[in-house]
């Protein structure tokens, strides 16, 4: 097998990815490598436990959000062809380059509660064209739909280190070699299955749902005595990135749905560095993606840290959920 420049020269010729692009990728690519072994270390590198601070989502960050965010960011800040970055750890746009022919936005660390116990993390990452028509550092450089990306990826960190990534051609797979320090190809293609039994939601928030995405969670769990007349099994790991990848790899849909927990804020996943990444490689792995009312990646965003609910995964299923919630 070949590193990624290498291996995927064809096929992103053929997506029309340019040098540039391919630069800046890798990166981000840099950058991971560096989390991922950070990971690695655990208790040995001080990385584990939180901090006494919170981020612009209210959450308490750990110390390895912070140290993911920073090693992404000053790689970011350093390429020439990033004109803004965005994180989930950072209150506002930050400038980079005033000729910087991208805007990059990421979650450097999702699925932090999952840290300290050695479980499933990873870093999201999506790259868009920097608009011309607005200065570098404003939220409007992001305010694009996600159709609108160039490439949308995550790393995951476990028992081996996988990138997933699209440049809008299929998304593929690729794991970490330890010897080379390369992202090799090792699933050219992902397809999800379009039918399922398997399913991904927080049952400690079903309280909090409307009555109609009950209905459709109470129909999965009935199995074959229900109206579905199949069995599903549940699978939650308290990481999008993590619940995703399963889904890319053996079928599944993945659900975060609007509750009433806090009126002003009904949905938790953001849009701009969760929901359109992820919608774009499950998309292009033959799913779909979509908000409890249209196509993720139509959503037009307002804001940099918006949030939306979200439900992705095998065809078939995703539309047996939207019938529910119509």
């Amino acid at each position: 097998m070949q590193s990624l420049m290498q291996k995927l020269t064809p096929s992103l010729r053929a997506d029309r990815v340019n040098p540039e692009l391919m630069r800046l990728i890798n990166t981000i690519l840099d950058a991971s490598k560096d989390i991922a072994i950070s990971v690695s270390q655990g208790a040995l590198a001080g990385i584990l436990g939180s901090t006494q601070h919170e981020n612009v989502q209210g959450e308490t960050q750990k110390k390895l959000d912070v140290i993911a965010n920073q090693i992404i960011k000053d790689a970011l800040l350093k390429n020439p062809q990033v004109r803004a970055l965005a994180s989930e750890e950072e209150d506002d746009v930050v400038a980079g380059s005033p000729t910087g022919a991208y805007v990059v936005a990421f979650d450097p660390l999702d699925g932090s509660s999952n840290i300290d116990i050695n479980g499933q993390i990873g870093t999201i990452f999506t790259i868009y064209k920097a608009r011309n028509d607005v200065p570098a550092n404003s939220e409007l450089q992001f305010q694009q739909q996600g159709k609108q990306q160039v490439c949308a990826g995550y790393v995951l960190y476990g028992a081996s280190t996988l990138l997933v990534i699209t440049t809008g051609g299929p998304t593929r797979c690729f794991t970490l070699d330890s010897k080379s320090n390369q992202f090799l190809l090792t699933v050219p293609e992902l397809a999800i299955a379009k039918d399922t039994q398997e399913f991904a939601v927080n049952m400690a928030n079903q309280r909090f749902w409307n009555s109609r995405f009950k209905d459709y969670i109470s129909d999965l769990i009935s199995g074959e005595t229900g109206i579905r007349k199949k069995r599903f099994n549940m699978r939650w790991n308290a990481a999008m990135v993590g619940d995703v990848h399963r889904l890319l790899i053996r079928g599944g849909i993945f659900m975060y749905p609007s509750d009433s927990r806090d009126p002003k804020q009904p949905a938790k996943l953001r849009l701009l560095y969760e929901a359109n990444p992820m919608a774009m490689l499950v998309e292009n792995a033959g799913g779909k993606a979509f908000n409890e009312s249209e196509r993720i990646l139509d959503i037009v965003p307002t804001t940099l840290h918006q949030r939306v609910p979200v439900i992705m995964g095998s065809a078939n299923e995703v539309d047996s959920c939207l019938i529910y919630l119509r």
